[in-house]
């Protein structure tokens, strides 16, 4: 018998503050990916959380930082979406 978590059912939003165009993401699936299979491009450069190219604003979300370049007063406000990834709920990005 399958069981699936309320962890992995939870529904997960990218919003886009501009537009207020809504993603759905998997877990499974970077910020950056998700953006990019709806045509929205961020520039990037190392895919690792290593350079900081694509770092990029958010308004609102519960985030999980994977970078190694920004710092615990720039994680408040910024995330590198190749790496992070959203905990729970709805992720509003400054786009």
């Amino acid at each position: 018998m399958n069981t699936i978590s309320s962890e992995d059912s939870e529904e997960l939003v990218i919003e886009i503050l501009s537009t207020g165009q809504k993603i759905n993401i998997t877990r499974a699936e970077s910020i950056i990916d998700a953006l990019a299979r709806m045509g929205i491009e961020v520039p990037t450069s190392c895919q690792s959380g290593l350079c900081g190219t694509c770092k990029t604003r958010y308004i609102s979300g519960d985030v999980d930082h994977g970078d190694c370049i920004l710092s615990e007063a720039e994680h408040e406000e910024y995330l590198t979406p190749c790496i992070s990834h959203i905990k729970s709920g709805t992720l509003v990005l400054d786009l």
